[in-house]
């Protein structure tokens, strides 16, 4: 009888943590454009730092027009984090005016391996 109630609890288990396991990886895709003074104040390190932390993969890169522009890819939750990083935070020297979205898509796999900066076109 206790094999048979703990053999149905780690079942049991098992399958929320499939099914919470399956929500979380769906993955999303972001464009994102940052404008404000987030040029020459290592806005673009931070930006990968918390990228790491949160384990998304994309790039950044400094635009002409004194902006900095990128792609993310990763679990709609860590990407929304990043979606709110940068639009509040970024570096401790930036002023962020404001911060565009575009492109937000579901995708089944990454393009990307890693969060890299790219150097300036």
């Amino acid at each position: 009888m206790i094999r048979l109630l703990l053999l149905t609890t780690i079942t049991g288990c098992l399958k929320v943590n499939c099914s919470t396991a399956t929500v979380s990886m769906a993955l999303k895709s972001v464009d994102f454009e940052v404008f404000g003074r987030v040029q020459g104040v290592f806005f673009r390190k931070y930006t990968k730092t918390q990228a790491d932390k949160l384990d998304l993969k994309g790039w950044c890169r400094n635009t002409s027009r004194g902006t900095v522009e990128g792609q993310m890819q990763g679990p709609s939750d860590k990407v929304e984090s990043m979606i709110q990083w940068l639009k509040t935070t970024g570096s401790p020297s930036s002023q962020i005016d404001k911060a565009e979205f575009k492109n937000q898509k579901d995708i089944s796999e990454y393009t990307f391996s890693s969060f890299d900066i790219r150097r300036d076109n």
